[in-house]
């Protein structure tokens, strides 16, 4: 499985998923999520003014047992892929950097995305867990 940066958020900061997201990361004995995906929960912590950003996020990763991929050039093709079908000012999942690089490894891996929102709902990405309706 693959975690985005919107389901390890919504377990920081214990958002009305967590409790379904914490319960399916138990259920599975290999969770990745890509380095981009690292990066982006760091700078959110950032913009909470986190007092220490980087270990906060670390220790958030060891608990929930997710491991930061590392990036190669074929996430990077498959990312801009993601982007051309599914990115913003292009269709609507409207999908950012950071969810076209969690798009690109589910799909490098063929790997189900535990994710929060509607954006990846719009793609042909296998959800992790159900969390909204497909429009």
């Amino acid at each position: 499985m693959v975690a985005d940066s919107s389901a390890i958020i919504a377990i920081a900061f214990g958002e009305p998923e967590a409790t379904l997201f914490q319960r399916v990361l138990s259920d599975t004995s290999d969770c990745v999520c890509s380095a981009v995906t690292f990066t982006e929960c760091v700078m959110v912590l950032i913009g909470k003014r986190a007092a220490t950003p980087l270990r906060e996020v670390e220790a958030l990763f060891d608990d929930l047992k997710i491991r930061p991929a590392a990036l190669d050039i074929e996430q990077g093709r498959l990312a801009s892929e993601a982007f051309l079908r599914f990115g913003k000012s292009r269709h609507p999942a409207r999908l950012n950097l950071g969810d076209c690089f969690s798009y690109a490894l589910a799909k490098s891996l063929n790997a189900p995305l535990l994710y929060k929102g509607e954006d990846f709902a719009r793609t042909d990405i296998v959800p992790a867990a159900a969390t909204g309706a497909k429009p």
